[in-house]
């Protein structure tokens, strides 16, 4: 009879622990053991970001429980939240090139969290992205990187279309990175259907603070909020 009351006792304080993020003391008065028997029974249950922040909240104690691991991770949420704020502020402004360069990145570009990549074989529309992230977002030329992606019949113009892509972007050479050629497969009979004469191209900044400024933007001109970004 009461192993199989420690049980349910213990089933319990792990649903609570796992669906609420209550603290240890919250789930031991709630279940009536013991904090002891409750830290024991629910040490392996990881809790999600958003719960160790309201933990934080509601008991500023439990901060110095925290790993130093789990510190760091919940101050870099924190930054993720502010520079996506950030970017809610610049979306309220209504301007129409933060507007598009937000819209375009949201249909085309990778979602990272703390990386913009976004790639494209349009020369207009690299050229716009690019100018919309120097715009925005004050950034040098040695941020903003770009990767060529190449056919194997563009290897004896690579220079020339890297270079191409370094004026249509408006870049110097330090902006450029290593390009890559996308070989013949041995059953294509060395034949391309849709040719793209300069092949595409990847921009790359690696930089928080203006992937999570695009999401806010993102968020607040689409009237939606998205976790999984700041995740």
């Amino acid at each position: 009879m009461f192993s199989k009351m420690k049980t349910a006792e213990r089933e319990l304080a792990r649903i609570i622990r796992r669906d609420e993020g209550a603290p240890i003391k919250e789930i031991a008065r709630r279940v009536g053991v013991a904090p002891s028997s409750v830290s024991r029974w629910v040490r392996d249950i990881r809790l999600t970001p958003a719960q160790e922040q309201e933990l934080l909240r509601r008991n500023p104690a439990y901060n110095r429980q925290l790993s130093g691991t789990a510190k760091q991770a919940a101050n870099r949420r924190e930054e993720r939240i502010a520079y996506q704020d950030d970017g809610r502020r610049l979306a309220l402004q209504g301007e129409g090139c933060h507007v598009a360069g937000c819209m375009l990145y949201w249909a085309e570009g990778e979602k990272d969290r703390n990386a913009v990549r976004f790639s494209n074989s349009d020369p207009e529309m690299v050229r716009f992205f690019v100018s919309f992230l120097k715009t925005y977002f004050d950034l040098r030329d040695d941020e903003i990187r770009i990767t060529c992606y190449l056919f194997a019949d563009h290897v004896q113009r690579q220079r020339e279309i890297e270079h191409f892509w370094l004026e249509i972007a408006q870049l110097s050479t330090q902006s450029l990175c290593k390009s890559y050629v996308n070989v013949y497969s041995k059953y294509s009979q060395k034949k391309r259907v849709n040719k793209l004469p300069y092949g595409t191209v990847r921009v790359t900044v690696t930089r928080t603070r203006v992937i999570q400024s695009i999401y806010g933007a993102i968020q607040e001109y689409a009237g939606f909020k998205r976790e999984a970004w700041l995740e």
